[in-house]
């Protein structure tokens, strides 16, 4: 091997630090103009010393572009070995590269003596002509000016715009976890403003619904235990009557709207696991603050149903004042199944329906029984139990994965290959789904909330769950850094976006059929070609046809 090598590879490579990436590498790539595109340059230096480098930039696109390092974090579960099949990376614990963190290109350091690889973006935004141009990035070693390596990648920019997403996607948004992180009060300003630039992250890889905690979502908690109150709707209690304040999410909704996000998702109106309880819920009560409902609060209690009659009225009030009544979702429980949770959630729903007329109540499912009983009338069914619902005649299908998905299907652990990530959007696109959801976009926690940790360190949510399912994003000195899994499944959207657009012209059923036979096969969600070529080739042949047509 010679003394330093950079290899120019595309973003569905991982690069594992103990050898040299096996895929071939790439000189060209193509985008709509308003579309944004990763590669990455993969090194290798002899010299196990850290050495200072230089890197330049050298394109008519530099404005564009951004270098970010792959950062490798520790995978302590890269699979759980009764659920899983052939498709992972590795199956033993170690390092894996994630996160994406940014670096002065003017100065900065690489360790030899093990592969990494920098982070290549090209962020387009609409303004740039179509055409043929040159991305040479050069690396420079501070101890030999001399010798300067360089690689250069012909993106083919294509006089077309990707379409406005019509795929609505939420990543569940845990506002306590980043408090908790960067150690500040909740909804304190400094906590805003984190909260912003998290917002903002997920707006820009696609996430255009977030979870709105009016209150305390019931979510990941241990039975009995409290979450911090993240609670932004301000209650008073004054005998048996209820007042409410929205300041605090009139100003949520404000500026999650400014940062593109279009639809909101309310927090879940009953506890998780069976909808037995209520979520924990904070109140002004004769001028001190208590916890007036939670855990050992009966679902079905007659104090929490006056509560409910109080708060959903007014809550629809607002809501339709602010202009969003037809962009808000409900949830009454996440998951309900079996017998005692399927009347617990009838119980529920029967409380909350009345009020709630003429919005759509979402919630996780994999029985389609309950959905074609009419016990939860917007299904969200998980990619390994979606067969049954695309036989059912739902309008809006949607589906989710979580650390359950592990089998045959796709998902985003760190330990799994990022086409298996990002072929979802063939999947989704052939299946016309809606929507999609995954709820760990910053969880930071253990398991059901028991105790905080640091996911550079913990991945895992300390023993519970597939590194990275828990997260997509790690918080970063004041603000996010993006995993490039993130980035991938955003890819997928774009593709989706690029389908949807050659769809215009050809129809949906003609776009099915091209990337079926790129695939080689019938595409579907527990069967898809295992292989990154696939997907590079497969959206070039579409960019070529919108080329083409537009």
């Amino acid at each position: 091997m010679n003394k330093t090598e950079f290899l120019q590879i595309s973003s569905l490579e991982k690069v594992f630090m103990e050898k040299r990436p096996e895929c071939s590498e790439i000189a060209k790539l193509s985008a709509l103009k308003n579309e944004r595109v990763s590669y990455q340059i993969a090194y290798f230096k002899k010299n196990a010393e850290k050495k200072h480098l230089k890197i330049t930039i050298d394109s008519p696109l530099e404005k564009y572009i951004t270098v970010r390092r792959v950062l490798n974090v520790p995978v302590q579960m890269p699979l759980k070995a009764d659920n899983c099949d052939d498709d992972y990376l590795m199956t033993a614990p170690g390092l894996a590269p994630d996160a994406l963190i940014p670096i002065d290109i003017a100065d900065t350091d690489i360790i030899g003596a093990r592969w990494e690889s920098f982070w290549i973006t090209v962020d387009l935004d609409g303004e740039v002509n179509a055409g043929k141009y040159d991305i040479k990035i050069a690396f420079t070693f501070e101890e030999d000016e001399e010798v300067t390596y360089s690689k250069t990648m012909a993106l083919d920019i294509i006089n077309a715009e990707l379409p406005a997403q019509s795929l609505v996607f939420t990543q569940w948004f845990h506002c306590d976890c980043i408090a908790s992180y960067f150690n500040v009060p909740m909804f304190s300003e400094e906590h805003w403003g984190y909260i912003e630039r998290f917002v903002k992250c997920a707006a820009k890889n696609g996430i255009n619904m977030i979870l709105t905690p009016v209150f305390t979502p019931p979510l990941d908690t241990a039975i009995g235990a409290e979450r911090p109150t993240a609670q932004l709707v301000a209650v008073r209690k004054t005998g048996e009557s209820y007042s409410f304040d929205f300041s605090a999410l009139n100003r949520w909704i404000d500026m999650c709207r400014k940062n593109g996000i279009e639809y909101f998702e309310i927090s879940h109106l009953f506890t998780q696991w069976g909808a037995k309880c209520t979520p924990k819920i904070m109140a002004e009560v004769d001028g001190e603050e208590k916890r007036i409902f939670g855990w050992d609060v009966s679902s079905t209690s007659e104090e929490y149903k006056a509560f409910l009659q109080a708060f959903l009225p007014s809550m629809d009030a607002y809501l339709k004042e602010k202009g969003i009544a037809d962009k808000t979702y409900f949830h009454i429980s996440d998951e309900p199944h079996g017998d005692e949770a399927k009347a617990n959630y009838l119980a529920a729903k029967a409380i909350v329906k009345k009020y709630l007329s003429g919005y759509k109540i979402m919630d996780a499912l994999s029985d389609v029984a309950f959905y074609k009983e009419g016990v939860v009338e917007l299904p969200v069914p998980a990619n390994d139990q979606i067969e049954s619902f695309l036989r059912a005649d739902i309008k809006e299908r949607w589906t989710y994965y979580c650390t359950c998905q592990a089998n045959k299907v796709s998902n985003r652990f760190i330990a799994m290959p990022s086409y298996r990530n990002r072929v979802i959007a063939d999947q989704m696109f052939k299946y016309n789904i809606s929507g999609f959801l995954h709820w760990g976009y910053n969880f930071y926690y253990t398991q059901r909330s028991e105790g905080q940790l640091n996911p550079y360190v913990i991945t895992d949510a300390d023993g519970a769950f597939q590194s990275g399912d828990a997260f997509s994003v790690y918080p970063y000195k004041d603000g996010v850094a993006e995993s490039l899994r993130i980035i991938v499944f955003a890819d997928g959207i774009s593709d989706m976006r690029a389908m949807e657009l050659l769809a215009s012209k050809i129809g949906r059923e003609a776009v099915v059929q091209l990337i079926e036979k790129e695939a080689g096969m019938n595409i579907e969600f527990g069967a898809y070609p295992k292989c990154a070529e696939y997907i590079l080739r497969r959206r070039e042949v579409i960019n070529q046809r919108i080329s083409e047509l537009f």
